[in-house]
């Protein structure tokens, strides 16, 4: 991992072990280039597409000082990821090295259990963070107050900073992943789940992203992110102590309640028609509304597909969990009656021993002549 003390033995720069000792140290070098580029006149301007958010309008279509600016997306956005990628990728390694690590060695865990703990506990922090900036978000923009906003959000084809930085965000956040599961060493046969984990994210982030569905989509990722974090937590402490089965028990049924109200959430929304009304044609599809029959469609037939995916999901992993579970109670039980019959039968070996030594009459000495 990244900012890892240096061992006795260096590895060969470039060489495989080199790169994930020190990545993280790789990564902010990468991005101190971007940073002090603001510091020269001819790369101040390229800076600035890496760092800050752009495609902004003044609200209204007013130029005056101090006015505020609306955000819509566009190509200039790819840079902002990438940048704010970096930057996850450092957070990621000093959150390993400083707290995961520490807590595994002083715990004496094994390589499976470490291995858990660092996936959980990085996506415990993210999850987070991401509930209260997102529930920040919503209560700013009276959201909660007012839910008809997710369909008559206006205008519809632009969106606040804070909304902006937050898609941002997380698409950086998933995006480094990709990297990671290098940088983790994660085993080959765990790389085609995790591909799959990390897409279904930024397919759906995306899509909220890229049909303006900023307050749909934010509503629903905090929905999920709650659940995703119970699911974690539950998961830590039946890691920690088997004995909180009942709490992963619990869970289960809080995990399928989050996925009945974001279909419901889903089914309202494009009930209501998303972004007003229903006389714009697929041409408008083109000018940022999602109004329209195409796009009501693909929205929910995804957001449909996506619960029913995540629920047989956790259906399947628990018929097999409770299948093993189950062998082992079996087999556990027949050892201890192999185990106890040996037992039995060598007890009885050994009374009808003494007994017949008991029965059996004494031998007589022979004199020696």
């Amino acid at each position: 991992m990244g900012l890892r003390k240096k061992g006795s033995k260096n590895p060969p720069v470039l060489s495989h072990e080199f790169i994930l000792q020190n990545h993280a140290d790789m990564v902010s070098c990468v991005g101190m280039f971007f940073v002090l580029g603001l510091m020269f006149e001819g790369t101040a301007e390229v800076s600035i597409v890496f760092l800050t958010l752009q495609h902004g309008v003044p609200a209204g279509g007013g130029a005056a000082p101090g006015s505020r600016t609306l955000y819509h997306y566009g190509v200039k956005d790819l840079a902002t990821v990438f940048f704010y990628m970096l930057v996850a990728i450092i957070v990621h390694a000093t959150i390993q090295e400083y707290v995961l690590d520490k807590i595994g060695k002083r715990m004496h865990f094994t390589k499976a259990r470490q291995n858990k703990l660092n996936e959980s506990g990085q996506l415990s922090v993210f999850y987070v963070v991401s509930c209260i900036w997102g529930t920040l978000i919503l209560i700013s923009e009276n959201c909660l107050a007012d839910p008809t906003l997710l369909w008559r959000a206006h205008p519809h084809n632009l969106m606040t900073f804070q909304m902006k930085f937050f898609y941002i965000s997380q698409l950086a956040y998933w995006f480094h992943g990709f990297p990671e599961l290098y940088f983790q060493k994660v085993k080959k046969q765990d790389i085609p789940g995790q591909l799959i984990y990390i897409g279904l994210h930024l397919f759906h982030i995306s899509g909220a992203y890229l049909l303006y569905l900023n307050h749909l989509g934010l509503l629903l990722l905090v929905l999920h992110y709650f659940v995703e974090l119970l699911s974690h937590l539950c998961g830590l402490f039946y890691f920690s102590d088997e004995k909180y089965q009942k709490g992963v028990s619990l869970w289960a049924l809080v995990f399928i309640s989050g996925r009945l109200v974001t279909l419901i959430v889903s089914i309202v929304t494009v009930g209501f028609h998303l972004a007003g009304s229903q006389t714009w044609n697929t041409t408008d599809a083109l000018t940022g509304n999602v109004n329209v029959l195409a796009a009501k469609i693909a929205v929910l037939s995804s957001s449909c597909s996506i619960q029913v995916y995540i629920t047989w999901t956790l259906i399947t992993v628990r018929v097999q969990r409770w299948v093993e579970d189950s062998t082992l109670q079996a087999s556990s039980v027949k050892k201890k009656r192999s185990t106890s019959k040996g037992k039995s039968r060598k007890r009885t070996e050994n009374g009808m021993e003494t007994s017949n030594r008991a029965d059996s009459p004494p031998k007589r000495k022979e004199k020696s002549s």
